[in-house]
């Protein structure tokens, strides 16, 4: 069963598992990004980009490319446990992101079961780096507004965001009015779909075209 720890420093955290149980998750997650969805969910491209990421990290954990544990953090078990990070804010937007294309597949209990365990670990691990994290719960529920047709472009800023408060408890405890411009109806949400029209008409191209400027952040260098 995969589970799941708070970072130290409570940038996000970190998902563990055995090759079993990454793999299985990472099968889960490619039934909701394909080709069937692509045709009949609007803003299905930006939705996929997002998934993509969350999938890529799933799957070069259970081949070995990420963290490695011996022991089960959880029960000492001994054995081989892989390892990976996500931010809070991409996680959360993974997670809202899939559970949309939900809507456009037949479901198994599986798929079900699946993305409620990846929810209580998420909820439990924001409730056990801070008495906040109680306020960050909506945000793995239905805050985030997934229908978003440019819904990677703001999570890749407000990831950016967060990940230039430093983390800690003050940086977590921001994480709630960064995470306002996702939500639908905002006056953040709007402000920065404003953003994004402005830079796609001054560059002549489609919103879906344009990168996200976040090369002065060294991910590689992030302690989280």
């Amino acid at each position: 069963m995969i589970y799941a720890l708070s970072t130290k420093r409570g940038l996000g955290l970190e998902l563990w598992g055995t090759y079993d149980d990454l793999n299985l998750l990472y099968e889960v997650v490619g039934n909701f990004w394909n080709d069937e969805i692509k045709i009949n969910a609007k803003g299905s491209k930006n939705r996929d980009a997002l998934i993509s990421s969350f999938s890529y990290e799933i799957r070069h954990t259970y081949q070995g490319d990420r963290m490695k544990s011996d022991i089960n953090h959880l029960n000492f078990q001994t054995g081989q446990y892989l390892g990976c990070r996500f931010s809070w804010v991409h996680i959360f937007f993974s997670l809202a992101a899939l559970k949309y294309n939900m809507r456009f597949k037949e479901i198994s209990k599986l798929d079900t079961a699946t993305f409620l365990l990846l929810e209580y670990w998420i909820e439990k691990c924001l409730q056990s780096f801070d008495k906040c994290g109680d306020e960050l719960v909506p945000y793995i529920q239905d805050a985030i507004y997934p229908a978003n047709e440019y819904i990677y472009h703001y999570m890749r800023t407000i990831n950016a965001e967060y990940f230039n408060l430093g983390g800690g408890k003050k940086g977590f405890k921001k994480l709630p009015q960064l995470l306002r411009k996702s939500v639908f109806g905002t006056i953040e949400y709007y402000d920065y779909l404003e953003v994004l029209k402005n830079e796609a008409k001054r560059l002549d191209c489609r919103i879906d075209d344009l990168e996200i400027n976040d090369n002065h952040i060294d991910y590689s260098k992030i302690v989280w």
